[in-house]
C-alpha cells in the first residue's frame, strides 16, 4: 500500500523509521506535574512511531494551567522524564518534548502554591476548565505581563529546554498553537499591548521569535521545533483580518532561525475551520526545513501528502490513544480501535491506567478473539 509513510525519513541530524509522528496530546497523568512510570510506559508502548512529540508539559510552574499536567522545571521532573525518554529509545525511538505555558488558559486551582495566570494582557478566555478540587470553573482574569517581565519568561522556555535535553529528549517542540501563552502573544484579541510586543504583526510575533532563537542557540536549531494552528479557534481564538499576514511573517522569520521543523495543525476533524491550502503552500514556499502535518490523517491522506511534498512527517493524534501499534495497523491496513472519551484527562474506575496503557496490540486483540 503506502510507501513513503513507513520507510525511514530524516529530522535534522536524526534517522527516523517511519514518516509517522505522535501528535502531543494532553492526558493528565502526571500527579504533583511530575512524570512517572506510568506515562514512560504509555510511550514506550508507541514507540514504534518515528517520532513522539510528547503532551504538553510546562517550563513554569506559572503555565501549569490543567490539572495533573507534567512540568519541567526542576530535577525531579528531570528525573521523571528520563523514566520517558530510557524507555522509548530503548525501542528505537525518537521523542521531542513539548514545552506548553498555558498562561490565561488557567485555573489558580490547578496552579503549586505560589504560582499565577499571566498572559499578553488582562483579557479573560471565555469557557471554563476543570480543576480536581471544584470541578468545572470559569477562567478567571490573568494578569498582563509587563515588559520588563519577558526576558525572564523568556529564560523559562530556556532553562526548561535544556532541562529537556539532560533528561534524554532528542528536542524541544515550542507550543505556538491552540490558544496557550505564545499564541496569545500572536494573537490581537487577546493580546492588546501597546508596547513592542503588541499592535503589529511583527510585535506580536516578537517575544514567540525572541523564545524560538533564544531555545535554538541554547540547544541547537536542530533540536527545536515550533507547532502552529493558523486559522485555529481554539481557547477563545476568533478569527481576525491579519492571519495570513502573521503566518507568513512567521514562516520566513522562522527560517531564519533554521529551526529543524514546524508542526502545522488543522483541527477541522474536531470542528474549527480548515486551514487553507494557501497557508501551508506559503509555509512551503518560505519554511525549506521539515515541515509536519496534522489532522485527521488517514494512511492514505498521509501518503498523498507525503508523495506531493506538501508534507515532511505527518503526524497522528487520537488514533494513538487506543492503538499503541498505529503504525503496524497503518502498515497493514488493519482496523483501529476506538478510544474511550471519558478516559482522555481522568482515570477510569479501575485506576489512571484504564484508557492509557492497557490499550491491547492488535496481536493481543486477535489472541482474545
Amino acid at each position: 500500500m503506502s510507501q513513503k509513510l513507513f520507510s525511514p525519513a530524516k529530522l535534522g541530524a536524526l534517522t527516523l523509521q517511519n514518516h509517522v509522528v505522535m501528535a502531543p496530546m494532553t492526558r493528565s497523568r502526571a500527579l504533583g506535574n511530575v512524570p512517572n512510570a506510568l506515562i514512560a510506559e504509555y510511550y514506550a508502548q508507541r514507540a514504534s512511531a518515528g517520532l513522539i512529540i510528547t503532551e504538553g508539559t510546562s517550563p513554569s510552574p506559572n503555565g501549569l494551567g490543567y490539572a495533573r499536567i507534567p512540568g519541567l522545571f526542576n530535577q525531579e521532573q528531570v528525573a521523571g522524564w528520563r523514566l520517558t525518554t530510557d524507555a522509548v529509545h530503548a525501542k528505537g525511538g525518537h521523542i521531542f518534548v513539548q514545552l506548553m505555558h498555558t498562561g490565561r488558559i488557567a485555573h489558580g486551582l490547578n496552579l503549586p502554591e505560589g504560582a499565577e495566570i499571566i498572559a499578553p494582557s488582562g483579557v479573560t478566555a471565555a469557557g471554563e476548565m476543570w480543576t480536581d478540587a471544584q470541578q468545572m470553573q470559569a477562567h478567571p482574569e490573568p494578569r498582563a505581563l509587563r515588559t520588563d517581565e519577558l526576558p525572564a519568561l523568556a529564560q523559562e522556555f530556556v532553562n526548561s529546554a535544556k532541562l529537556a535535553i539532560e533528561a534524554g529528549f532528542d528536542g524541544v517542540e515550542l507550543h505556538g498553537a491552540n490558544g496557550y501563552l505564545l499564541e496569545q502573544f500572536l494573537h490581537p484579541v487577546a493580546n492588546q499591548r501597546t508596547d513592542a510586543y503588541g499592535g503589529s504583526v511583527e510585535n506580536r510575533a516578537r517575544f514567540v521569535l525572541e523564545v524560538a532563537a533564544a531555545v535554538a542557540e541554547a540547544i541547537g536549531p536542530e533540536r527545536t521545533g515550533i507547532r502552529l494552528s493558523p486559522w485555529g479557534v481554539a481557547s477563545d481564538m476568533p478569527h481576525y483580518p491579519e492571519i495570513d499576514a502573521t503566518y507568513a511573517y512567521l514562516a520566513t522569520e522562522l527560517q531564519r532561525l533554521n529551526l529543524v521543523y514546524v508542526h502545522l495543525v488543522d483541527h477541522s476533524a474536531m470542528g474549527a475551520p480548515a486551514v487553507p491550502a494557501e497557508t501551508v503552500a506559503t509555509f512551503r514556499e518560505r519554511f525549506t526545513n521539515s515541515l509536519i502535518l496534522s489532522g485527521g490523517y488517514d494512511a492514505q491522506l498521509a501518503e498523498e501528502a507525503l508523495q506531493s511534498g506538501r508534507a515532511d512527517l505527518v503526524a497522528f493524534g487520537r488514533p494513538f490513544i487506543a492503538n499503541p501499534d498505529l503504525v503496524e495497523r497503518l502498515r497493514t491496513n488493519a482496523p483501529l480501535a476506538q478510544p474511550d472519551q471519558a478516559t482522555f484527562y481522568a482515570p477510569g474506575p479501575e485506576g489512571f491506567h484504564q484508557g492509557f496503557t492497557d490499550y491491547p496490540v492488535l496481536s493481543e486483540t486477535e489472541a482474545a478473539r
